[in-house]
């Protein structure tokens, strides 16, 4: 063992980035507790910061936690266990994950069944993606929250009610047969790409990295156990266009760069071919969905930025297509970014202004960038300023307020 209470911190923020789904996975398949597996590898993690600052960090800490959140499990348990049955199936348990803590390299990835679990019918459908972004990847509620325009509040109660479900109704940890997966795949599709879309906008943010990984990882096993399925390739798609560009979203000395202004020979070409591939793929194998019309959107803007194509007028008809599908208020305020190219910004503002009445985008900082932007197009400086003040109290990276803060500095000289 190692000492230090920074290298311990840093070990248990590691583990928590890289192994929190896989180990919650593991410790609710058999009791179908997800909360009660949550609250002991939570302690395990608080164990951890004690002891391991004066003990070292475990050469495996992965083991390590598993066994102290399996003791914490199983304690919780036995209070609620008196009869010799439930001290029988206690006992099988604990060699089980006495047996995976000794070797965890073999622990058994659960974590693609517990997110069919969390995708079951008998979860509140608008639930089923907030859940598996909880229970895999370890999102906060206040996080999930924000990313579906609600109340943290409201959101921390509903993750509550819907774990409990799991435990009650004993919704099995299984990918289930196929003639039931087309009512589950879409939330689970939705929940991997919400997460790829938080650690792409969080790009200057430690965990962020591994949040994309983890999301494209898991975008591939969902294509490679699901080869059939049109939709889990045009999401993957759509994930491995926006990736490509990764090393050109921020200049030599971290400014942001938008889009129009990237460097497209920093483009990953590897991953745009990986994208287009599968596209191609999804259009061939089936009806186009919401994720194959998004990877669309991406592949056109490929093919403007790369070969200097107006296909302005072909990404608003998808965006068209997209909102028929959706509804969805982001989708509107992402066709109006189109529209501003294809007919102008004031057509652009125009399409935008119903979303002024909608609480859903109060706190959404896109929309008041945007709208800043269009503002400013037409020659609407002092409400230009406004919404991009706001846009900027909204954001927390770093790159994007300064990028903020030159617009605004634009408008304030004149």
């Amino acid at each position: 063992m190692t000492g230090g209470g920074n290298e311990a911190a840093r070990a248990a923020e590691r583990v928590a980035r890289e192994s929190y789904g896989r180990l919650v996975a593991f410790l609710a398949a058999r009791t179908r507790d997800v909360a009660g597996a949550e609250d002991a590898l939570a302690e395990a993690f608080a164990s951890a910061l004690k002891s391991w600052p004066a003990d070292g960090v475990p050469a495996n800490p992965d083991a390590w936690l598993l066994t102290v959140a399996r003791r914490r499990q199983a304690d919780a348990a036995r209070r609620r266990h008196t009869r010799l049955a439930g001290e029988e199936h206690l006992k099988m348990m604990a060699d089980e994950m006495d047996a995976a803590a000794q070797s965890p390299d073999d622990i058994p990835d659960r974590r693609l069944a517990l997110m069919f679990t969390c995708a079951h019918p008998a979860i509140e459908k608008g639930m089923r993606t907030p859940l598996i972004l909880q229970t895999i990847l370890g999102l906060t509620a206040q996080d999930i929250a924000a990313a579906f325009l609600i109340s943290p509040a409201t959101m921390g109660q509903r993750l509550v009610r819907a774990k409990g479900r799991i435990k009650e109704t004993g919704i099995p940890f299984a990918i289930p047969e196929k003639a039931d997966l087309p009512e589950r795949l879409e939330a689970v599709l939705d929940a991997i790409y919400a997460a790829y879309t938080k650690g792409w906008a969080e790009i200057g943010e430690t965990g962020a990295p591994r949040l994309t990984e983890e999301a494209i990882w898991l975008g591939r096993l969902i294509v490679s156990l699901l080869p059939d399925e049109p939709e889990a390739k045009g999401m993957l798609a759509l994930m491995l266009h926006a990736e490509a560009r990764r090393g050109a979203r921020r200049a030599p000395d971290g400014a942001y760069v938008p889009l129009e202004a990237q460097d497209t020979s920093l483009w990953d070409e590897t991953l745009v071919a990986a994208a287009e591939a599968l596209l191609h793929q999804a259009n061939e194998a089936g009806p186009t969905g919401r994720y194959q019309i998004e990877a669309a959107i991406q592949s056109a803007h490929v093919a403007r930025r790369m070969t200097g194509a107006d296909t302005w007028p072909a990404i608003l008809a998808l965006y068209d297509h997209l909102y028929r599908i959706t509804a969805s208020p982001v989708v509107t305020l992402n066709r109006a970014v189109a529209l501003a190219e294809a007919e102008g910004p004031a057509a652009a503002l125009a399409a935008i202004e119903p979303l002024a009445a909608d609480k859903r985008v109060a706190d959404y900082q896109p929309y008041w960038a945007a709208r800043g932007h269009l503002l400013a197009e037409v020659g609407k400086g002092a409400e230009a300023y406004e919404a991009l003040t706001v846009a900027l109290g909204l954001s927390a990276d770093p790159a994007v307020r300064r990028y903020l803060q030159g617009r605004l500095a634009t408008l304030q000289n004149g």
